[in-house]
């Protein structure tokens, strides 16, 4: 009897043809989440980098200190002012179009920055390199959800998206020590030959977006508009602030900007009002967790990063070397990207509200056990209890702030809260460092005292959340209004309580709604 061959049919061939297809196709979708997540990487590392190179900057450009405050509130005030009316621009021209775009300016004004001789134009290129972040870091997570199939394959993506976004500060303080040290433009050009490097890498990578509808046209100009004055009014908004906590009376200095602050923002609020779809519904606004939630993290966020960029200066008068400082603040960082793969289960475990107080309790201690008179004869094992509370505050305080914001939000609105909720974390970032800066010439205990006060003031708003929750709070006779939003139909939505969603990033839910 005879031995059948193996079965070679067409089926079977046809088989094996699309299992390899799948796979080349598997392999081409993690080529592109890795491409995204390490740009996710590049944009993280910008501010702590910055903070580092900062008195380098200062010497070498003999800027002063009240001046350098630019190089971070005026990256905050282009990450802000774009973060809002981004997903418009995205909407109408495409999140290929914009991702591509936003790398190659980034880049540009990365390698501008780092040769320019001017203080104003290397301020300038921050406001740049903060909108590039602006429209790439939401836009790659778009990218990620509409390419990676729902499940297991899309929550590993979005995992490590999150996870180098959060290591990405810290590795931001390590390179920047190391680069510093040779020379601070080397630590502000490095993101130039990486992003290009990932630009055209994306450019096999990315899918093509269908095109965008002509309804959307007139909504893609608007945004464009509302986002560069947005942008010109958070940096008028830290003028007039470093101008009123300055040295001497200097009424117009304050007075000039302020009231470009005010125009723009009236000329704003009236778009929005006429808008025939706002970037931020006005029952948002009414909704108070959302705003108690903002407010607290825009405290968090700004009496941080004024925090590190004062011990900064302070490190290097007293002679430490960029990597030493960068050693110094890696415990202000490292908490944060240990745990970001499970800072969700984290506030789940203590309660959103339990971890947004004790959190924002850890924030003004850590500034509190800084040596106000300097770090002078202060070893590491010294500085180290100051650094462990400000991050220990961020690992439990900012992604349960996130949680509580929108956590009762319907789907269709989660979009405009995230936007509204980072753009005001941006806002601290702009302020608080251009007030502390202002008040450095004073002395540093008085830069100090700012910070300890704005965070404090982050502890009280957050106290103020520590109520029962929603549903707790309707069943006893609570505002119902405050707990529930109209959705786009006009119904009443009742708000789930708090919605993780699995992921660990702070601000992943607004990103995947871009």
């Amino acid at each position: 009897m005879s031995v059948p061959p193996p079965m070679t049919s067409s089926a079977g061939a046809a088989r094996t043809g699309a299992a390899r297809t799948g796979a080349a196709r598997t392999g081409v979708r993690w080529a592109l989440v890795f491409v995204l997540a390490a740009n996710m990487l590049v944009d993280a590392l910008e501010v702590s980098a910055t903070l580092v190179a900062l008195p380098s900057v200062g010497r070498d450009l003999a800027l002063s200190v009240t001046p350098l405050h630019w190089l971070v509130s005026g990256f905050a005030a282009g990450f802000g002012g774009f973060l809002l009316h981004g997903r418009r621009l995205v909407e109408r021209l495409g999140r290929r179009r914009v991702y591509l775009a936003a790398l190659l300016v980034f880049a540009a004004a990365s390698l501008v920055g780092a040769l320019t001789d001017s203080g104003a134009l290397l301020v300038a290129t921050r406001v740049v390199k903060g909108c590039c972040v602006a429209l790439t870091a939401p836009t790659g997570l778009a990218i990620i959800m509409t390419t990676v199939p729902e499940g297991a394959a899309r929550r590993r993506a979005v995992s490590l998206y999150s996870f180098l976004g959060a290591t990405g500060f810290c590795a931001g303080l390590l390179l920047s020590g190391l680069l510093t040290g040779v020379g601070w433009r080397w630590a502000l050009a490095f993101p130039a030959p990486v992003a290009l490097l990932l630009l055209i890498a994306a450019l096999r990578l990315i899918p093509r977006d269908e095109p965008a509808p002509r309804a959307t046209s007139g909504r893609g100009r608007y945004a464009a508009v509302a986002a560069l004055a947005l942008t010109v009014a958070l940096l008028l908004a830290a003028d007039a602030t470093a101008a009123a906590f300055g040295p001497g009376r200097k009424t117009a200095r304050v007075a000039v900007p302020l009231a470009g602050v005010l125009l723009l923002g009236a000329l704003l609020v009236r778009a929005e009002r006429r808008a025939a779809h706002p970037v931020v519904p006005r029952e948002l606004l009414r909704y108070g967790p959302l705003v108690r939630s903002a407010a607290g993290a825009a405290a968090l966020n700004g009496s941080y990063v004024a925090f590190l960029l004062v011990a900064a200066l302070d490190l290097d008068r007293t002679g430490r070397s960029p990597w030493e400082t960068a050693l110094v603040f890696l415990p202000a960082g490292a908490p944060l990207a240990l745990t970001a793969l499970c800072s969700a289960r984290i506030a789940a475990l203590l309660g959103p509200a339990r971890a947004v107080a004790a959190g924002a309790a850890a924030a003004p201690l850590g500034y509190v056990l800084y040596p106000r008179d300097g770090a002078d004869g202060a070893g590491y094992f010294d500085l180290l209890p100051a650094m462990g509370c400000v991050g220990l505050a961020f690992v439990l305080a900012f992604t349960a702030l996130h949680l509580r914001a929108t956590g009762g939000i319907p789907p269709q609105r989660q979009a405009a809260a995230g936007g509204f909720y980072q753009a005001c974390v941006q806002l601290g970032a702009v302020l608080t460092p251009a007030a502390a800066a202002a008040l450095h010439g004073s002395g540093r205990a008085a830069a100090l005292w700012l910070v300890t006060a704005v965070g404090l003031a982050g502890a009280c708003v957050a106290l103020g959340g520590l109520g029962p929750p929603a549903g707790r709070r309707r069943a006893t006779g609570g505002d119902a209004h405050d707990h529930r939003i109209h959705d786009s139909h006009g119904a009443d939505s009742a708000a789930p309580r708090f919605a993780t969603g699995g992921r660990g990033h702070p601000s992943a839910p607004d990103r995947e709604a871009s």
